[in-house]
């Protein structure tokens, strides 16, 4: 997972929050946010793990989804009545 950290130098999860925004700026509806971060941490993962089809996956998606805050509304509790 060392190789997928950064490519070129850049951080891939800030570079695909960066890339969501750009989207949403150009007319993305935010609903929509989460699935292109998604999408964009699978096409890093193909791109790094060419032939590792479910490593490609797995990585892909732990980053594209962290990238969307997959985690933080995770944490947020839940309200009790």
């Amino acid at each position: 997972m060392e190789k997928v950290n950064e490519l070129y130098g850049v951080a891939v999860v800030p570079l695909i929050i960066a890339m969501v925004q750009v989207a949403k700026s150009l007319g993305l509806p935010r609903k929509y946010a989460a699935l292109v971060a998604w999408g964009l941490g699978l096409a890093v993962g193909f791109g790094v793990f060419k032939t590792a089809y479910l490593e490609a996956i797995i990585v892909g998606s732990a980053l594209g989804l962290s990238a969307a805050g997959l985690y933080s509304v995770g944490r947020i509790p839940n309200k009790s009545s």
